[in-house]
Order: structure tokens, then C-alpha cells, then sequence
């Protein structure tokens, strides 16, 4: 299989500013008093959450590589995952800045939304893509 370094880039970039944006409203939040008061006590340590994402976010790189690579539809594919990409962002804004658990639960709510339509709608041209977004629907 060939790589297509173009569409790899610009997935690659998407994927970085999503995380990059949303770890900016996220940054130093996790130790606030807040959080801290309002947090599970099930919630797992702090440190295993950028893992998780890390992990998670490359998924969705190569689903959107994948996505763009097999979809003859290449503007619907970049913006069925861009409106994605915007719903994660505006949790972080949601939940750590405005410490609104409500609006966030409302967010993550078209968060799985806007990932079962990716899954359906990759199914036909890129089942690959479709199965990479499986770990972050769960």
C-alpha cells in the first residue's frame, strides 16, 4: 500500500491541534480545587489520562488517514471529522474552564454522536478506518 504523505500530513496535523487546543483549556485544571471536589472517587491518577489520549488520538489519526485516503468524498470526510475534532475541543472548554459538567455532558453526548455517524459512514470505503474509531467511541 502506498502512503499518500499528503493527506498523512494533513490528518497528522488535525489530529495535533485537536489535542494541542483542547490541552490548552485543560492544562493545570486537573489539579484545581474544582476538579479535585468534584472528581470520582473511581477516576483514574491524572497520569494515566495522557496515555490514554495519546493512544486514542493516534487511532484517530490513522482512522482520518484512512478516511481520506478511500473516501472519493474527501470535503464530507474532513468535515464529518472536523465537526468531531470541534466537539472534543469545546468539552475541554466546557468542562475544565467553564466547570459546566452539564454543557460538557451535553458535548460528549455529540461527541458519540458525531463517532458512530464516522463509523457508520467509513463503513463502506474504509472498514479499517471504521474499526480504528471503536476504542474512542468505548
Amino acid at each position: 500500500m502506498k502512503i499518500r504523505w499528503k493527506i498523512a500530513g494533513l490528518s497528522l496535523i488535525m489530529v495535533i491541534l485537536t489535542a494541542g487546543i483542547g490541552s490548552i483549556f485543560t492544562a493545570g485544571e486537573t489539579q484545581s480545587a474544582w476538579y479535585e471536589s468534584i472528581k470520582p472517587s473511581i477516576t483514574p491518577p491524572n497520569y494515566v489520562f495522557p496515555i490514554a489520549w495519546n493512544i486514542l488520538f493516534f487511532l484517530i489519526f490513522l482512522s482520518f488517514y484512512f478516511s481520506l485516503a478511500n473516501n472519493k468524498n474527501k470535503k464530507k470526510t474532513f468535515f464529518l471529522f472536523s465537526i468531531n475534532f470541534f466537539f472534543n475541543i469545546i468539552w475541554s472548554y466546557l468542562y475544565f474552564k467553564m466547570k459546566n459538567p452539564a454543557y460538557a455532558f451535553i458535548d460528549i453526548i455529540l461527541i458519540i454522536a458525531s463517532i458512530i455517524y464516522l463509523i457508520a459512514y467509513n463503513w463502506k470505503n474504509s472498514k479499517v478506518s471504521s474499526y480504528l474509531l471503536i476504542p474512542y467511541f468505548l
